[in-house]
């Protein structure tokens, strides 16, 4: 080929698409993704592009080309039919063109779209050289950004942020914002980080996208998690109005209802929006959840109606499975679906699937500490062990990093130790063992005594003997 294959390398590196954005597809479950897209495409008209140039991505992260391509000629006449003559917009389209070419090895045909780029941007920008900053261009990479998941959210919201010092007003920027900064708070929460409110960035979306009903959801759901639940509700009844078959926002209008413990109603909006999706994993998910809810509800009543409740657990583990088996990375899911195998009383499935997400190594710190304590729950409630379920939370805590599953760990830890003690069944090893949790807790004077209470029954321990010097010397 006369085009030498290392500086076309070279210029693709400078283009601004998915294939420079550093996307790893190790973060995400591609099949899920896709249909995620796929959905995407079929109700939200407006977005069409993003979601064409996302999808061929996609594709050839799932090694089909021709897929990719074919995708990418439906993103040209969406920006054809909704912005013609606006180059920004197929800036990305083409960058995307050119990266796919070169990885099929039709080098002239990347080389075209190289060029392509290179000549739109002359045209764009008097500083000809270099990459160039649109605030289209920022919007698309925020966008991608949020489909690959949490660890890309920060990402995302500067992007977005990046895209608004250009244009403000613009509502498509506004709503990207706002849906990462809600995603990053709901992260945080998950981690015990401080929270950045959302609140203004949700309002200000919704004022200036007024028919947007998956921003009047979320921030239903912000006010419901800031305790104002009415003011949310009236949010979620005016979308259900203006949309009532749109599953994407059906989705969290049955979140709210959820959340507000009105189950069934949730039941109902899920089944209908799974109609509608049926293959969308969070719905699956939120399914599982409302079954799971509802099984505890029964077996609390004092006449447990026995065949409803085993109807229950089918429908909550054919709901929890698809989602476990469609996204493998969905941690929690293993852990709701391991919990309703043990409502059921089958725990040789539910200790199997624990096993599995516990051999795992690429696992955050976060779900790891998720696991210990859910697994540490099923050996102490459903294994009657006491001692293993000691063992596990502890495994959590001893993650120092801060979360909601290491704050578990710590809390039914510490009852169940102290309970031991009190009621005169603690022996050293307890005693230690809660010096130990004080300690990882940073509570050096409680664990001091714990630790002396501990050699008091066990002189020669030199376990205890060492931590309480060592907590000695840094008091």
């Amino acid at each position: 080929s006369t085009i030498s294959k290392n500086s076309l390398k070279a210029s693709l590196l400078q283009l601004e698409c998915h294939f420079t954005w550093t996307l790893l597809k190790e973060h995400v479950d591609l099949e899920a993704l896709e249909e995620t897209i796929v959905d995407h495409i079929k109700f939200v008209t407006e977005y069409n592009i993003v979601d064409y140039n996302m999808l061929a991505y996609v594709c050839h992260l799932k090694n089909s080309n021709e897929e990719a391509l074919r995708n990418l000629k439906k993103a040209e006449e969406a920006v054809q039919k909704c912005h013609p003559g606006e180059i920004a917009r197929s800036l990305v389209t083409w960058g995307n063109y050119a990266w796919i070419y070169y990885h099929m090895q039709r080098y002239e045909e990347a080389q075209t779209y190289v060029s392509k780029v290179q000549n739109s941007c002359k045209k764009l920008s008097s500083t000809a050289h270099g990459k160039i900053h649109l605030p289209e261009i920022y919007a698309e990479q925020g966008w991608a950004s949020l489909r690959f998941g949490g660890k890309y959210y920060e990402r995302a919201k500067n992007c977005f942020e990046n895209a608004l010092k250009s244009e403000p007003k613009n509502p498509d920027f506004n709503a990207g914002y706002a849906i990462a900064m809600y995603r990053l708070e709901t992260l945080a929460e998950r981690y015990c980080e401080e929270m950045r409110p959302c609140l203004e960035a949700l309002k200000r979306a919704a004022e200036l996208n007024p028919k947007n009903t998956t921003i009047m959801a979320l921030l239903a759901l912000e006010l419901q998690r800031l305790k104002q639940a009415n003011e949310g509700e009236k949010y979620i009844e005016k979308a259900l109005q203006i949309t009532p078959d749109f599953p994407l926002f059906l989705r969290y209008a049955a979140s709210f209802y959820r959340k507000k413990g009105e189950v069934d109603k949730a039941v109902k909006i899920l089944k209908k929006a799974l109609a509608l999706t049926p293959k969308s994993v969070f719905l699956h998910h939120q399914l599982g959840l409302c079954y799971k809810f509802k099984i505890f509800q029964l077996q609390k009543t004092r006449y447990t109606p026995q065949e409803e409740v085993e109807n229950l657990i089918q429908l909550a583990i054919f709901h929890l499975k698809t989602v476990t088996e469609k996204k493998p990375t969905f941690i929690s899911a293993h852990s709701d679906l391991a919990n309703t195998y043990a409502l059921g009383k089958r725990y040789e499935e539910a200790e199997e699937i624990f096993q599995e997400v516990l051999q795992r190594n690429n696992l955050t710190c976060g779900e790891k500490q998720e696991i210990y304590f859910n697994y540490g729950n099923f050996q102490h409630f459903h294994m009657s062990s006491e001692s293993k379920a000691i063992k596990y939370y502890l495994e959590g805590l001893k993650m120092e990093k801060d979360s909601y599953g290491r704050k578990r760990c710590r809390e039914s830890v510490e009852t169940l130790l102290k309970k031991k003690i009190r009621s005169g069944l603690g022996d050293a090893t307890d005693i230690g063992t809660l010096g130990l949790v004080h300690k990882l807790n940073g509570e050096k004077q409680k664990a001091i005594e714990c630790y002396e209470r501990a050699i008091a029954l066990d002189p020669n321990n030199e376990e205890y003997l060492n931590a309480l010097s060592e907590l000695q010397l840094s008091i």
